[in-house]
């Protein structure tokens, strides 16, 4: 095997509580993170020429070890002295800086693509532990579904499968920093957190009104405030039957839950035509490891 294609899921939060703040400046959460049916494309290809390639779609993604997917590779090659060179592809659908995991994501696949093409034999697990090492979305990029993600962000508990739902994604045409969104929150102000183990409950019950009665993120009250479009497009999605909207980790993202596809792909009209965001999409759970 020379070459491998694969799918790099995006995800979404159903629910983000930050619980404190490390001595080492990172943040303690608990997170119920979905993936979705909305993904980039990853094609990796072995060189003889010894030496990292990459290019994507987007012209404004770097394509040196700024892009974690590159960082990814460099790692297991290093690891692994593995001998000549590797070509990454990279065709993005995810929206860019958008609290999505769309770079996690990548760099989840060229570790899982790499581990087969050169039969590095290692499990899921073991990927995961070197995934924590480019970033803490990585681990659960690996994992996928549905899951509890507790600690920074690695330690993943998988929950039952969000039940059969469409789910309305909007990105407006602005970035966030997720390092200014933390360094910013102030959780001494925050009046409410989220009921993640309602979340994980309601999950159990497979009861859809129950998970989106209990969608809440703290990191709302840093973004929204300095963005005020995001609220704006939460309404809209609401005004158009979404049973909750909520932004996904530190945003932009916005994303709502539809029972049925019909109001799903009427609210997504009503979303474009109000020209709160630059990219929409309508999307399905995605539940099964499987590319």
């Amino acid at each position: 095997m020379n070459t491998i294609q694969m799918k790099a899921f995006g995800k979404v939060n159903l629910g983000l509580d930050v619980v404190r703040r490390r001595e080492d400046g990172y943040h303690e959460v608990r997170m119920v993170m979905q993936t979705v049916q909305l993904f980039d494309r990853i094609m990796l290809e072995k060189k003889e020429q010894p030496g990292i390639t990459l290019e994507t779609n987007l012209s404004f993604l770097p394509v040196n070890e700024q892009n974690i997917a590159y960082r990814a590779a460099k790692l297991l090659m290093d690891e692994f002295q593995i001998p000549g060179g590797l070509h990454i592809k990279i065709e993005k659908h995810i929206p860019v800086a958008a609290g999505m995991a769309g770079g996690s994501t990548n760099g989840a696949a060229v570790l899982y693509g790499m581990n087969r093409i050169y039969h590095l034999g290692l499990s899921k697990r073991k990927l995961m532990e070197r995934g924590v090492r480019l970033g803490a979305d990585v681990p659960y990029c690996i994992m996928r579904g549905t899951v509890l993600a507790e600690g920074i962000g690695e330690i993943l508990t998988p929950v039952t499968a969000m039940p059969d739902c469409y789910i309305l994604i909007g990105k407006p045409p602005i970035s966030v920093s997720t390092k200014h969104v933390y360094e910013n929150l102030r959780l001494d102000q925050v009046e409410s957190h989220p009921d993640i183990d309602g979340i994980v409950d309601a999950l159990k019950e497979r009861n859809l009104q129950g998970v989106t009665d209990r969608m809440a993120n703290v990191l709302e009250t840093v973004t929204i405030p300095e963005h005020p479009e995001i609220q704006k497009i939460k309404d809209v999605m609401l005004e158009a039957g979404a049973m909750n909207a909520l932004m996904s980790g530190s945003g932009p993202t916005v994303f709502g839950i539809f029972k049925d596809q019909e109001t799903g792909m009427r609210a997504k009209k009503i979303l474009r035509n109000s020209h709160l965001v630059r990219q929409s999409y309508l999307v399905k759970p995605f539940n099964v490891y499987s590319n």
